[in-house]
């Protein structure tokens, strides 16, 4: 018997604009296309919807791809409201990520892992 191995990924993209969350993986994966011009294996796209009270996630695993769905109780996800400047996609690391799907403030990472002042 085989062991169950995670779905790999090597990158996580943010698709900035909000999309209807009632998007299956088929429309969501268009979506992609239409961006990114192809969907990468291994690679994550992150969806919200207009109010970032929900997120879906669709993942090329090399074989097919993969549709999830998270949703909180209270409050929203923090979601940046415009597109760069530059046009370019926002990535995100696997840290950025597991805090996006918490609600919590994922861009700030960095600066709140050190204490500079009391």
């Amino acid at each position: 018997m085989s062991a169950l191995h995670p779905i790999e990924l090597q990158a996580v993209w943010l698709a900035v604009q909000p999309v209807d969350m009632r998007a299956g993986a088929d429309r969501l994966l268009a979506a992609v296309v239409a961006v990114f011009g192809a969907a990468q294996a291994h690679h994550g796209y992150v969806f919200a919807n207009a109010r970032a009270s929900r997120i879906k996630l669709l993942v090329h695993d090399g074989f097919g791809v993969w549709c999830a769905a998270r949703r909180l109780h209270q409050g929203g996800f923090v979601w940046p409201r415009q597109v760069p400047a530059d046009g370019a996609p926002l990535a995100l690391t696997c840290e950025q990520l597991q805090a996006l799907v918490v609600g919590l403030p994922w861009q700030r990472l960095e600066s709140i892992k050190l204490i500079t002042r009391m």
